[in-house]
């Protein structure tokens, strides 16, 4: 069908018409507004590049273990011999909410040893961290703000218990860049699926686009499987790139002709970033490039290669690898906790051991900050039904719990801040996440005021209005 005007390089799409009618007068001021704030040169520079921070960092990539789900202090990391005194018996509670209900005083039913110079006490869930003790800063005191999984996850992630913020993860590689083109600067791993929340989890939010993490179903032990569609079983690399820079070039005239759009740029970036992942991502996830003693000193599971794949991912340039335990939330055992916990941690402890040994043996330990803990923390009473029983679990608790730090700068051989007596609230030194956020960036070069982004006329940042920087764990 011929149509009315043959040269449709001059008609206005639904955008356009509203640009150049009565709304055009609201973006008459746009680009000024974007270049004021930095946004437009942000995005139509390489986003990507090298960027130094605002001064000298301690560390240069974080690995972030997440036991999903909340690992209980008070069995882990956070003895209380008076609830083996008081098991069994009513205890004077704070004022602390929970989501269930809860009983008695609820002895944990693991030994603790301290290891090392430092006397680090660590439960038998754990042994092999023993060995680490004295590389170790245990912070006791901490708290988020509620105990529900969701709002915990986000504030965990990204400074915000309820909006879908940029991640942590997305923060530092929009700081910092990559040092490595050929592979993501951020990466969450978690095998069989996603965890509560999903991919909010690891979002760029308002950020652009190529600064969301990049997911990896770990359950997956085929490197082909793990990262599909990565490779053009049909085109070679020269082929593939003059196709891409066909469709590149008709992109950028797309966006030449719009201005400044955000999700358009970051599909061209994307498209870029696939391409050159097929140079050394299969190499990057392929542990069985790693001779055997190296993988048997990990072992043998999912947990194990996911920590294998992390330092593989650091030492090729990497900034933020998030290890997540399982989809959903394994480690919030409200029932039978001595059994559940128990299978869990033997599934990371010796990786999580390894993990460390591994790096300092290669020279990356002092320039890798290890994060191992979940979103908050369990009661020290036992959670009951509605009938009154027993179900031998923990509850929701995120007035306290412990956060384990290793490498990148912090103070190893430390205990900081405590819990009551019992383990329910942060008493001593209490760090709120805003302030692990703050230290966290501050550990990798930044101000954590300082480092902002402009975004419906105001400028964001990771820990909101809140934070300061935990001195007393810092080397």
């Amino acid at each position: 069908m011929n149509l009315p005007y043959p040269n449709r390089a001059g008609l206005a799409n639904r955008r356009d018409f509203l640009a150049r009618s009565g709304m055009g007068f609201a973006l008459l001021g746009l680009n000024n507004v974007l270049a004021d704030s930095g946004n437009h040169a942000r995005v139509q520079v390489d986003p990507l590049a090298p960027r130094g921070s605002h001064f000298a960092p301690r560390a240069r990539h974080i690995i972030h273990i997440f036991l999903n789900g909340g690992l209980s202090h008070v069995d882990s990391f956070d003895p209380k011999p008076l609830l083996a005194r008081h098991d069994g018996k009513p205890l004077p509670t704070p004022n602390l909410i929970t989501e269930r209900l809860t009983g008695a005083a609820f002895a944990s039913p693991f030994q603790f040893t301290q290891y090392g110079q430092s006397g680090i006490p660590i439960s038998e869930m754990f042994p092999h961290l023993g060995q680490h003790a004295d590389d170790l800063c245990v912070v006791r005191s901490m708290k988020c703000d509620v105990p529900n999984h969701e709002p915990s996850l986000m504030l965990m992630n990204s400074g915000d218990n309820t909006l879908v913020r940029p991640s942590l993860g997305s923060w530092l590689t929009y700081g910092l860049g990559t040092e490595n083109r050929n592979l993501p600067g951020f990466i969450a791993m978690c095998p069989g699926g996603h965890p509560v929340k999903g991919p909010d989890n690891w979002r760029s939010s308002f950020l652009p686009g190529i600064f969301e993490g990049v997911y990896v179903n770990t359950e997956h032990t085929a490197v082909e499987k793990l990262i599909e569609n990565i490779r053009n079983p049909r085109l070679d690399f020269a082929a593939q790139r003059r196709q891409l820079d066909l469709l590149q070039a008709l992109n950028r005239k797309h966006l030449d002709e719009r201005g400044h759009d955000p999700q358009l740029e970051s599909r061209i970036q994307s498209y870029e970033q696939a391409y050159r992942m097929q140079m050394e991502a299969t190499d990057a996830f392929d542990v069985q490039r790693e001779p055997e003693f190296i993988r048997e000193r990990y072992g043998k599971t999912t947990q194990a290669r996911q920590l294998l794949m992390a330092r593989r991912l650091v030492e090729r340039g990497v900034r933020f690898v998030q290890v997540w335990h399982g989809k959903w939330q394994p480690w919030d055992n409200h029932d039978e906790i001595e059994k559940n916990h128990r299978k869990l941690a033997q599934e990371c402890s010796q990786g999580i051991a390894a993990l460390i040994a591994d790096l300092k043996e290669r020279g990356l330990f002092d320039e890798t900050l290890i994060i191992l803990g979940g979103e908050f923390g369990r009661t020290p009473t036992v959670e009951i039904t509605n009938a009154g029983k027993s179900k031998l679990g923990r509850d929701h608790n995120s007035a306290g719990f412990s956060m384990v730090l290793a490498g990148g700068g912090v103070k190893g051989g430390t205990v900081y801040g405590s819990t009551d007596e019992f383990g329910f609230q942060a008493a001593e030194n209490p760090v709120h996440v805003h302030d692990l956020h703050a230290t966290i960036l501050h550990l990798m070069g930044f101000d954590h005021e300082k480092l902002t982004y402009r975004f419906a006329s105001r400028d964001f940042r990771l820990t909101d209005v809140h934070g300061r920087v935990v001195r007393g764990i810092l080397a």
